[in-house]
């Protein structure tokens, strides 16, 4: 009898230890980037999360979504998770061909971005509404058009914690700090209307490098951070004493967009540079998205051309920066 009652205890012990295994294991399934870091915020230089510790977001940007539309779906975002992600960039052309002001079907985009929006927020992931100006250069040029933009998207997503809204790619063509600071000025306050907490991502000149500039006028507001895009064949360390005085100077970075080629987003690939950028930024915690998820046959996208696959891709379907950011996101 005293035998029988021994097993019985031990296969109860050992019941309960598999229970509490299981419990365990299932919690960390289910957990997300989202549900366990909650509303994010801006303390000081760095991006905090909702117990306030810093927080490093780390993802890939889409390439414009008017041209590669199929890559914006919930498989592809899993994937994105699945090696490690926690962001996605949704990025709306502005002026280019079939852009958001030049052509393109704005109900179309609007849908995609919903699209976006919603299947990063059912995997727990964080994810960036991109105004993607570009040819545009001075953003006040569709100054009008991006407050009615942004007004819609914030009250439409005003109870979503997870979205992040850029309000200028990459201010160019001379285009000064002044404009921007200026622009940013009118555009910030519609977000601010529906949702008085969202963080915003500012660019700032020269394609978004010169962040030490705006670093000795920034602009007043809380969780406000400022672009920085480096692409790693061509910026190197001149562009990282940018944004270490940036951040000596108390402004809080952002690199909504970066690679590992030239700055035209082809060319070679310079993996020496892309790692000194990336033990910068993670020491710094800086936030990233990599660019692009697509398969356009230039350097910097991440799935092979020939490759049709939209999610789930092998690393054979891969492009040598879809191995690598894969890797990235794995550390």
């Amino acid at each position: 009898m005293k035998k029988k009652s021994t097993v019985i205890m031990i296969m109860t012990a050992l019941l309960v230890i598999c229970m509490f295994l299981s419990t365990k294991e299932c919690k960390a399934m289910s957990q997300t980037p989202f549900s366990e870091h909650g509303k994010l915020s801006v303390q000081g230089t760095q991006l905090v999360d909702k117990n306030g510790q810093a927080f490093q977001l780390k993802g890939v940007s889409t390439h414009g979504i008017a041209w590669f539309p199929d890559y914006v779906n919930k498989d592809a975002f899993q994937t994105i998770r699945d090696w490690g992600g926690n962001l996605i960039r949704l990025s709306l052309y502005t002026e280019e061909y079939n852009g958001y002001l030049t052509g393109g079907n704005q109900g179309e985009l609007k849908s995609l971005i919903d699209k976006g929006v919603k299947a990063a927020t059912d995997l727990g992931m964080y994810v960036v509404i991109d105004w993607h100006i570009l040819n545009d250069g001075n953003p006040n040029t569709h100054k009008e058009e991006a407050k009615k933009f942004f007004a819609e998207m914030a009250e439409k997503y005003a109870s979503y914690d997870n979205v992040i809204y850029e309000i200028c790619n990459e201010p160019n063509g001379g285009t000064s700090w002044s404009d921007i600071k200026t622009y940013a000025q009118d555009v910030i306050p519609v977000i601010r209307n529906f949702n008085k907490n969202a963080v915003i991502i500012v660019g700032t000149p020269t394609w978004s490098q010169d962040v030490d500039v705006a670093s000795k006028d920034p602009l007043s507001g809380n969780n406000l951070m400022y672009a920085c895009h480096f692409y790693a064949a061509t910026h190197k360390q001149e562009i990282r004493d940018k944004v270490q005085t940036a951040l000596n100077n108390g402004l809080p970075i952002f690199v909504s967009e970066f690679s590992i080629c030239d700055s035209s987003g082809g060319g070679q690939i310079n993996t020496e540079e892309a790692e000194n950028w990336m033990n910068f930024l993670n020491q710094n915690q800086i936030s990233y998205t990599k660019w692009n998820l697509s398969n356009k046959s230039e350097s910097s996208a991440l799935i092979k051309n020939s490759n049709t696959s939209i999610s789930g891709w092998t690393d054979n379907e891969l492009t040598d920066a879809g191995k690598w950011i894969k890797q990235q996101l794995g550390n």
